[in-house]
């Protein structure tokens, strides 16, 4: 964090500075006024101003924490993605849905977050604007503020074009227990809706392909929707988001830790027809591609139905589906019932099929 550029706490009421240039350059680095014009534009501008000075650090107010809860959880995250913008969100977008719902899936209520910019020298001033505001918005549809960040300006070539990199803490109440080890045989494996979504969305975005794929990424703060999951089944055993790596990097952590075995069927698995036709082409698994609005959740097989009719009553749960079983069966293994009647084992990827897409 520098010392001199923190863009969190609003300031008071003098007239806010402007860029007066179309793209960042090295001396928006460099903190001079240059600089203070580019934070007092660009994220002071987006993010809001509650009329106190701007200081070096946050302050959240320990009696609000404790009335919430009684554990602190603390994540932090880095964003890369090309395209910057893409159908259904933006790097901005993508970033504070990561980091919300890496917070959610742990059972805390997010409540503030970082936001630390590295910018290369020509990016468009005016896109850095709209990326700003997405993230404004997009916290704001959370439920959370945006109290503190940084600003770092690079030169041409060495990063490509914007970085950023989001950390949040958020209160996990007391007596809420969920854990990546907490499957037990017999529990039912559910997702809120189809996979594939963000993968197919970022690399039909990127042109390289030649193909024209009508899909948009699901990327979405997922805090609403798990809250009402676990109003409805206080019981649930874990949640995990089902990002790089998509379903199969989850499960297989998931049964390594738990020690425990799980069972798939592939029909019950929602995947768009676009989706999956996009796979079908470039030989890809909807399983392992990224997705940045699906949340697994493993619950008692007795509140399954309770779990999937809370997550159909929410937007973001339209398409949930019970997927699986956990079992006691190949310990540490994820298999799959194929639609033919035979199975499948789903393992790890020893790398990621394609570029990176996050």
């Amino acid at each position: 964090m520098s010392s001199n550029d923190n863009h969190s706490s609003p300031r008071a009421a003098a007239p806010r500075r402007r860029v007066q240039v179309p793209t960042v350059t090295i001396a928006h680095g460099g903190g001079g006024s240059a600089m203070r014009d580019l934070v007092e534009d660009v994220f002071v501008g987006a993010f809001g101003d509650g009329g106190a000075p701007l200081e070096d650090q946050a302050r959240l107010p320990m009696a609000d924490l404790l009335a919430r809860g009684d554990r602190l959880a603390f994540t932090t995250d880095s964003f890369v993605v090309h395209p910057l913008e893409f159908p259904g969100g933006d790097i901005g977008k993508l970033a504070v849905c990561g980091t919300v719902n890496d917070l959610s899936v742990g059972g805390a209520v997010p409540v503030a977050l970082s936001c630390a910019v590295v910018i290369e020298e020509g990016l468009e001033v005016e896109t850095l604007r709209r990326i700003a505001r997405s993230i404004a918005a997009t916290a704001e549809a959370a439920g959370v503020r945006v109290v503190t960040g940084d600003t770092k300006v690079v030169a041409r070539g060495a990063c490509d074009r914007l970085f950023i990199n989001t950390s949040g803490v958020g209160v996990i109440r007391q007596g809420l227990e969920l854990g990546i080890a907490n499957a037990r045989p017999g529990d039912a494996v559910i997702i809120n809706g189809p996979l594939g979504d963000h993968g197919a969305a970022i690399l039909a975005a990127r042109g390289e392909l030649a193909i024209d794929a009508p899909v948009a990424s699901d990327c979405a703060p997922l805090n609403g929707l798990i809250a009402a999951l676990l109003a409805a089944v206080p019981g649930t055993r874990l949640l995990r988001d089902a990002t790089r790596g998509g379903l199969a990097a989850v499960l297989n952590e998931m049964a390594e830790a738990s020690r425990v075995g799980v069972r798939l069927d592939e029909d019950a698995i929602p995947v768009r027809a676009e989706v999956r036709g996009f796979c079908e082409l470039l030989g890809l698994d909807p399983l392992y591609l990224g997705n940045e609005g699906v949340a697994v959740a493993v619950v008692p097989a007795d509140r399954a139905d309770a779990a999937l009719a809370a997550l159909h009553a929410h937007p973001l749960g339209a398409m949930a589906a019970r997927i699986g079983t956990v079992t006691d069966e190949r310990p540490g293994r994820v298999v799959m019932d194929t639609p033919f009647g035979g199975t499948r084992m789903v393992d790890l990827l020893v790398g990621d099929p394609l570029p990176r897409i996050c």
